[in-house]
């Protein structure tokens, strides 16, 4: 769509380069799971009271099935907050103050999305969209500097996702941006707490597959892009456990988009244990964030976001979803109370502990409201808004500094660290919770 008809012989063959190498044979028993999980994240989209997240819109887009005119509204509402000059949603012109002003991150979904709809992005609204995030990249590139042991602005996650959407876009990235990724890759860098972040790897090996099938690059850094796609393959691997988990169940379903992504075949033993560990874990109830669900329905289709680049939306066509509701966990129970003794701590110091009594089924954050209602010894917290849900910024009036890297930690005594949120973490009666501040 619009685009200059000289570009059209490279933009079919970046097409075929990304067309998708294997059919889903999705299992009978299992397509009612999928179809719930469709269904209940179009009922997100079509929730007018939540703000519109760009990662959702992506997974509606890689769906089998579709609600065009739902997609359609949504992708209104995701303009009219990313970039409102350019919404047609209404003819009244938006609010400048509830302009987004995205995060390296969120830029790169969003503009991710816009290739998911086929939009047009020749025009001067969604060229500054696309060289903003060439900007914020260069500033994550020059906070990383000359050391080995640099980190970005904001994290490697974002800083893959950010070369992945350009690179889906077909546009140029500086190439000293694609080293440090690279550096960082094989260097290890993306640890927490000396534990492999699996979901890093999988996005770093996404964007790394990426600028292989697109070769526009020096002889040298494809040879390196090539290598580190194989690295990113074997360290993925080798983080599966027993249970066909990859790391920890909510990073599963990035490093399964990114196996899809790779070629690995649904009858291999490493894809359809993974495949089989989310089914059954969704099952379960245990996925109740929206931007892991998000993640996870294209891997259920055996499609990853490098997917969006080879979409023909001409093609698709009106499918009838059928309005399903997936398992959810037990909830609240007020008729039974529970005990959770609650612990904050910087450093050595002790900044707050004590016992919250709970409705069975509260979450960590309900736990965090109630301790913070104690009249004799009330919790001071704070929490900021991200796609990922509420995250814990500050306890008792101790926050990182800007620029300082250091984060809330939660973890289960003694020092388990909690795979889930603060909205969606469950405690359990007689668990000991502690809020560390620390370094990362």
């Amino acid at each position: 769509m619009g685009f200059p008809w000289l570009q059209l012989p490279f933009l079919f063959l970046f097409h075929l380069l990304f067309t998708s190498v294997q059919l889903c044979q999705i299992p009978a028993e299992n397509l009612q799971l999928i179809q719930s999980l469709n269904s209940e994240l179009l009922k997100i989209a079509g929730d007018g009271s939540q703000e519109p997240d760009p990662s959702l819109y992506l997974a509606l887009r890689l769906s089998n099935q579709h609600n065009l005119e739902k997609e359609r509204e949504y992708l209104n509402r995701l303009s009219d907050v990313f970039q409102p000059q350019s919404s047609r949603s209404s003819g009244i012109p938006s609010d400048p103050s509830h302009r987004k002003k995205p995060g390296t991150g969120e830029l790169a979904l969003y503009l991710l999305a816009l290739r998911a709809a086929c939009q047009n992005m020749d025009t001067p609204e969604r060229n500054r969209a696309v060289t903003q995030l060439k900007l914020l990249l260069n500033r994550e590139m020059k906070h990383i500097g000359h050391k080995e042991k640099g980190y970005p602005i904001t994290n490697y996650f974002q800083y893959s996702l950010g070369i992945l959407a350009l690179c889906v876009h077909n546009k140029r990235t500086d190439p000293e941006v694609i080293r440090k990724l690279l550096s960082a890759e094989h260097h290890d860098r993306f640890n927490h707490h000396q534990t492999p972040s699996v979901d890093t790897e999988a996005m770093a090996g996404l964007a790394f597959i990426c600028l292989e099938q697109t070769p526009r690059y020096p002889h040298n850094l494809q040879v390196s892009v090539s290598r580190a796609v194989k690295r990113a393959k074997a360290k993925i691997l080798e983080a599966r456990t027993r249970d066909g988990v990859y790391g920890n169940i909510y990073s599963t379903p990035l490093a399964v988009q990114f196996l899809s992504a790779v070629g690995m075949r649904q009858n291999q033993q490493e894809f359809s244990s993974g495949m089989a560990a989310l089914r059954q874990s969704l099952e379960q109830g245990d996925f109740q964030n929206n931007l892991i669900r998000s993640q996870l329905l294209p891997a259920l289709y055996c499609k990853s976001y490098l997917d969006v680049a080879s979409m023909t939306c001409q093609t698709q066509t009106e499918s009838s979803v059928p309005d399903l509701s997936l398992p959810k966990p037990q909830g609240i129970d007020p008729t039974r109370n529970i005990s959770i003794r609650l612990e904050a701590r910087k450093a050595s110091q002790l900044l707050y502990q004590h016992v919250v009594v709970v409705p069975r089924g509260s979450s960590l954050l309900e736990v965090l409201e109630a301790a913070a209602k104690d009249v004799q010894q009330p919790l001071r917290y704070e929490t900021q808004k991200t796609l990922s849900g509420p995250m814990l910024t500050g306890v008792m009036g101790e926050k990182p500094q800007e620029g300082e890297r250091k984060y809330w930690r939660l973890l289960r005594h003694p020092n388990s660290s909690l795979d889930q949120g603060i909205a969606e973490y469950i405690p359990q009666n007689q668990e000991h919770i502690i809020l560390k501040m620390t370094s990362w």
